[in-house]
């Protein structure tokens, strides 16, 4: 399929020209994964999928489908948006239509964190190692914190909605290149990728969720060990974040 004119880009998406925001991104996403060059082995499916992508590229993007609207390609065209140079701003939504890239990254950033495993060397004798023997073992952690359960907010209060990023924990940001406009993802600054901000401080651990405190325990040490040896003791790790 060589493509000597562009088509309308709603005739591409197979939409009408007062189509909403999530009428185009359903439309591209289902366009996409019948035309993906992976998917597809038809010769014209790579030339179709660019048409999608570009076609997408613009009616996503509220001024640059104003200018269409008004000036058809050739308004595109003297922004700078030639034949060759279509943008990816519909990148990551093609890793959505076939991976839920931004479902991941979402959970990544605000679901549960695991804690850090901990280590400490115990040095016992001949003997102790043939017979076994129970050692006092002493130990600094983090423990989730008892007030607040975690949340890092004052009892009888609630975290709100980062505003920034809108609870999601992560940010995209939009770089207009000569090769086209590209998409990153990254955690949000302002929460710091957690989706939501503390207002109220827990006045225990200070809206971090943990407390660092020592504990003692006994460790039975089971007669045969030898140098290397490790035992686990599940549990006595640090806490992790967000439960």
């Amino acid at each position: 399929m060589r493509m000597t004119e562009k088509r309308d880009y709603y005739e591409v998406l197979g939409l009408s020209r007062n189509a909403t925001a999530d009428e185009i991104k359903r439309a591209f996403r289902t366009l996409a994964r019948r035309y993906h060059p992976d998917v597809n082995k038809d010769p014209d499916a790579e030339a179709r999928f660019k048409e999608i992508n570009e076609a997408y590229d613009v009616l996503s993007d509220d001024q640059k489908r104003q200018t269409y609207d008004r000036f058809g390609h050739d308004g595109l065209n003297g922004g700078g948006m030639g034949d060759a140079g279509f943008g990816f701003t519909g990148f990551g939504d093609i890793f959505d239509a076939f991976f839920g890239t931004s479902q991941r990254q979402q959970a990544a950033y605000t679901s549960a964190v695991r804690g850090d495993d901990l280590r400490q060397d115990v040095e016992i004798t001949l003997e102790e190692a043939a017979q076994g023997v129970t050692k006092g073992l002493r130990y600094t952690h983090l423990e989730t914190c008892d007030l607040c359960e975690g949340s890092g907010a004052q009892p009888g209060t609630q975290s709100e909605v980062c505003s920034t990023c809108r609870g999601t924990g992560y940010v995209r940001h939009t770089q207009n290149t000569l090769l086209g406009t590209f998409q990153t993802t990254a955690p949000c600054g302002r929460c710091r990728g957690e989706g939501r901000i503390v207002t109220a401080p827990c006045s225990q651990c200070a809206g971090a969720g943990r407390l660092r405190r020592t504990r003692e325990r006994n460790l039975k040490i089971p007669a045969g060990v030898d140098t290397g040896s490790r035992i686990r003791l599940s549990g006595e790790g640090d806490a992790g974040l967000r439960g």
